[in-house]
């Protein structure tokens, strides 16, 4: 009986034992998934439903990136291009004495799902104009987006921000300023553009670009596969809550 006792116990030893291994592997084989599923920063993980969150990190918030002062005829499809290759929306703030001869990139700007707005007719401060004066250059610009692109414009950005209560008054468009200014006209060096953006961006900012120059085109290019990285998300000034 003795003997019978002693090999039934050894048994449940060994069975126990043996349990414990196959714990011991099942933990160490989800520890190792685990860190396979923790991609490098920017190259994506699994999340715990089993599907993939793009980003190696997680969602920082939302930006609108804005140009002002286009179309222009050497940059702006250049732009194009760079935030369609990124599926990137941006808001264009445009003049209207630029428009003609460059209505093909308006209407891209239209059909790729950016936002369009008016800047101004020539580039003055309004505020310095007689108020009717003012409101004729603002809807001829604004009637001329809409006979390119089929749609009245909804937001203006005056330029150098300069605007008036008469103003917000008489135009029937929501007026949208910024939160980062880039100084990409003043500075045009490619890199302290992006270093100024990237430092001073946080989420729900509105970041002012201009369409003009080629360090502002390849500065945006930057800004936005840096911002990426981060987790950002870009939109248009219209899905951003403007006070």
């Amino acid at each position: 009986m003795d003997k019978r006792l002693k090999k039934m116990t050894a048994i449940f030893f060994l069975a126990a034992a043996a349990d414990l291994f196959l714990a011991a592997v099942l933990l160490a084989s989800l520890a190792r998934q685990r860190a396979e599923g923790a991609a490098a920063p920017g190259t994506g993980r699994v999340v715990e439903d089993g599907g993939w969150d793009g980003l190696g990190t997680e969602e920082a918030g939302a930006v609108a990136l804005t140009f002002d002062d286009g179309p222009n005829a050497r940059y702006t499809e250049a732009l194009l291009d760079g935030l369609k290759e990124r599926e990137v929306r941006a808001s264009f703030f445009l003049v209207g004495q630029c428009i003609e001869g460059n209505e093909d990139t308006v209407r891209r700007m239209a059909e790729e799902g950016h936002l369009i707005g008016v800047h101004c007719m020539e580039h003055r401060d309004l505020t310095r104009e007689s108020e009717e004066e003012a409101v004729r250059q603002l809807m001829d610009t604004a009637a001329m987006i809409g006979a390119v692109t089929g749609r009245m414009p909804e937001y203006i950005r005056p330029p150098f921000g300069k605007w008036s209560s008469g103003l917000q008054e008489a135009v029937p468009m929501e007026t949208v300023l910024w939160s980062v200014d880039s100084l990409d006209w003043k500075l045009q060096d490619t890199d302290r553009i992006v270093q100024r953006v990237l430092k001073d961006t946080e989420d729900g900012d509105i970041i002012l670009m201009h369409d003009e120059f080629q360090t502002s085109v390849e500065a945006a290019m930057e800004i936005i596969d840096n911002l990426l990285a981060k987790g950002y998300t870009f939109v248009t000034v219209d899905e951003l809550t403007i006070d």
